[in-house]
Order: structure tokens, then sequence, then C-alpha cells
């Protein structure tokens, strides 16, 4: 749905109402975003672009804004921020005539744009107005991407600037940048200036340019204990403290990452798909994929007692007992010294 929303935006085809509403507020953003400008040059947006927010203004001003000839240009935009009653959200103190809302969304001026920008993740469509606005606009659920999805929109941002990516590089990128849109924006335009037009984004390329976030140091660190790799385990702990990496934040990080581990394994042991697994742990879906495999590196109790060791360590360091880059190290040498013969990996 969002491409063919986007496809009919390029091709200047809008529609007078648009709903954009949905937990993955960059999506959003970026489709208001290309409403505008494709609709209005930068110079007529000083005359036929208003913004208001139902939390401060009364609908029926935006309203009246749009009803109104745009001056010097084709047509006038209005976005309308925040329009809470579309939400079972309680009425708050500005008075908003819904009735008047309900003739224009049924009878829109033809000459402006009106965005309806619900950053909620539901509409109450209980209500008679919610009905009628999904039936009379462009509705834009913004939800976050799967893993085909995201790729696509990697793919696409980067081929907007003129270059290609490579899939592999893609795999690289997801894996270090995380699946933040906001982050993965920033770095998709880092790494297409550096292709240049006509060039092609390779791995390589990406692990130059792109840096870790913490939870991927975390699966790098997790990852070479699995093959008691602790040597290379211990590098990676002093490269990410000497990077100014908090000891009790990567306690913290490396607890959530194993009740990770044990709960993808529990859960794709009872039949789970990778896709229910990411539903049912508010997960995304190329985060579970990763973690299945690591998961499988491990048995179930290799995985409880990981969980268990770190809050023994958590409780020492934090009552004082050891020294919290010591109780790291120590940690992470104990992990290397248990026997890999045996391991069960039901």
């Amino acid at each position: 749905m969002l491409e063919r929303v986007w496809g009919n935006i390029e091709k200047r085809r809008f529609s007078p109402l648009y709903l954009l509403y949905g937990s993955e507020p960059f999506l959003l953003t970026e489709t208001y975003e290309r409403i505008v400008k494709a609709a209005l040059d930068e110079g007529e947006r000083e005359w036929n672009f208003a913004v208001y927010d139902c939390e401060e203004t009364p609908v029926e001003m935006a309203l009246e804004e749009a009803e109104t000839v745009p001056f010097f240009g084709e047509r006038r935009v209005v976005v309308v921020k925040h329009p809470y009653f579309f939400t079972s959200e309680k009425e708050k103190e500005i008075e908003h005539n819904l009735a008047k809302l309900e003739a224009y969304v049924n009878a829109p001026a033809p000459f402006s744009i009106v965005i309806f920008f619900a950053p909620y993740d539901k509409l109450d469509e209980r209500k008679k107005i919610t009905k009628l606005a999904k039936e009379r606009c462009e509705v834009v659920v913004a939800s976050s991407l799967g893993e085909a999805e995201l790729r696509a929109w990697v793919r696409r941002r980067i081929e907007s600037e003129g270059a290609s990516i490579s899939e592999e590089a893609i795999d690289v990128l997801l894996r270090r940048a995380g699946t933040q849109l906001s982050v993965l924006a920033n770095e998709t335009e880092k790494l297409a200036l550096f292709a240049g037009p006509g060039g092609v984004v390779e791995a390589d390329a990406v692990e130059r340019l792109v840096a870790r976030t913490p939870e991927e140091n975390v699966f790098v660190l997790v990852e070479q204990v699995a093959k008691r790799d602790i040597p290379g385990a211990l590098r990676t702990l002093v490269d990410l403290l000497g990077h100014q990496e908090e000891p009790i934040k990567m306690l913290a990080l490396l607890a959530s990452h194993f009740r990770l581990l044990s709960q993808v394994k529990w859960l794709a042991q009872t039949g789970y798909g990778q896709t229910q697994i990411a539903s049912a742990l508010n997960v995304h879906p190329f985060r579970v994929k990763l973690a299945l495999a690591q998961a499988a590196r491990f048995s179930e109790q290799e995985l409880v007692e990981a969980i268990n060791d770190l809050a023994d360590v958590d409780h020492q360091v934090k009552s004082g007992a050891m020294d919290r880059r010591l109780a790291l190290e120590l940690l992470l040498m104990r992990w290397g010294a248990r026997p890999e013969e045996g391991r069960s990996r039901r």
C-alpha cells in the first residue's frame, strides 16, 4: 500500500484527503514530506502551506484554511496534527466542530490537500468520524516494516541517490545499524554519497563506514562466546569499554540478549515461526532471524546459566564486592572454561 501511495505522489496524482497513522513515526513523516515536496514548490510554501495542531487549535480553523483559494499556485496543503478525535482518547480542553469536519470530509475543496497526521497505533473505528475518514481519505498505515519491506526500503533510498547496493551489503547494514528507520536513513545517505552516482555499495564499505550499535556489539561478543573464542570476546569487550560503554550497561545488554535467545529458542521449539515469534515478543523479524541462528549454538541449560550468571555478577558489582570491568572479564573466561562436549542443542 505504501509503495502505491508513494508512486501516486511521485506522479503528482494527489488525493484531497490523507489519513496517516500507525506505530512507525519515521514513515509517517516521510509520507507527509513527500506529499508537501511534490505538491508545492519551495516558493509556494510561504503562501499555501499551513500546519495546525488539534491539541492547541480547533480543527475548524484548519478547514477554513483549506477552503481558502491558494495564492500564486495551484493548490494549498494543510496539515492537521494530533487529530485525537479519531481515537478513544478523552476530550481535551480544545473543542472541535466535528460536524464541520464531517461536512468537509464529504466534500473537500478541490484545490487543497488536507493531511491528517495521526501518530497513534490505533484509531477508534466505532466513532462515526473515524469511519467516515477511513472511507473518504487516502489511508496510510505506517506500521513496522517486515524484513523484505525493510530491505526494499533500504534499496530504494540508495537508488534515489543514484547508487545501488548489494544484498550482502544490506545484510551487514541491518546487522550493524539495526532496524530503526531514522538511523538507517542517515546511514543510507552516507553510503550513497560514498558510492557516488552509478556506484555500488558493497559489504566492505558498510563495515568501514557504519559503526556498530551497542546491541550489535553484544551480538558479536556472544557469537565469540558461542565459538569459545574467549580471546576475541575479551578484545571486543576491551574495545567497547574503550569507547566509553559502561560495564553496568554492558551487563544489562548481555542479560537482555540472552533472555531474547532463550525466548526465541523456546518459542521455536513450541512451533512458532519467525513472524509469530517477532509478533509475540514485539521484536523486529530480522532481529528474530539473527537470534534464532545464534540461539542454536547454545543449549537451553547454557542460556539459563548465562542469565543467572549475569544476575549474580550484576549484584556483586552493584554491591561493591567486585570491580566492574574485572567482573565482566572473569565472566567471559568462566563461560569459555565450560566444557563444549556433550552440549545439547535441543
